[in-house]
């Protein structure tokens, strides 16, 4: 197994039991259905922002393949961290909102690089 579907699946795996142990201690009264929630979306919100920084790191030929990595790297690592930051310490409500605007806006960001690369190139 890749070193790459290993790490995806310790992930999986790791948000999977954080969700499991959130709800057992929601349903034993140690933690409040707010709390379990934000466990969840912070390690999420983790996740992405270890994905973003991971992406830069792979072997990509082409120096504006690499261009775009980088940019998409940084956009989702701080996109992530926006997003676990939300739902870490603002109400729900508004964490839903800034932090999945984070997300789109970090997307939106690795989009639009890589269309400007593509004009570019054929330019």
């Amino acid at each position: 197994m890749s070193k790459e579907i290993t790490g995806s699946l310790i992930w999986a795996g790791g948000i999977i039991g954080l969700a499991l142990a959130a709800n057992w201690a929601l349903g034993r009264g140690m933690i409040d259905a707010d709390t379990s929630t934000r466990i969840v979306f912070v390690a999420i919100g983790l996740m992405i922002a270890w994905y973003g920084n991971r992406t830069p790191k792979k072997f990509v030929p082409g120096a504006r393949a690499r261009a775009a990595n980088r940019v998409a790297g940084w956009s989702l690592a701080i996109s992530g961290l926006i997003y676990a930051a939300s739902f870490a310490l603002l109400p729900v409500d508004q964490a839903i909102l800034i932090g999945c605007g984070a997300i789109v806006l970090g997307i939106a960001v690795t989009v639009g690089w890589c269309l400007s690369l593509r004009r570019r190139a054929t330019a």
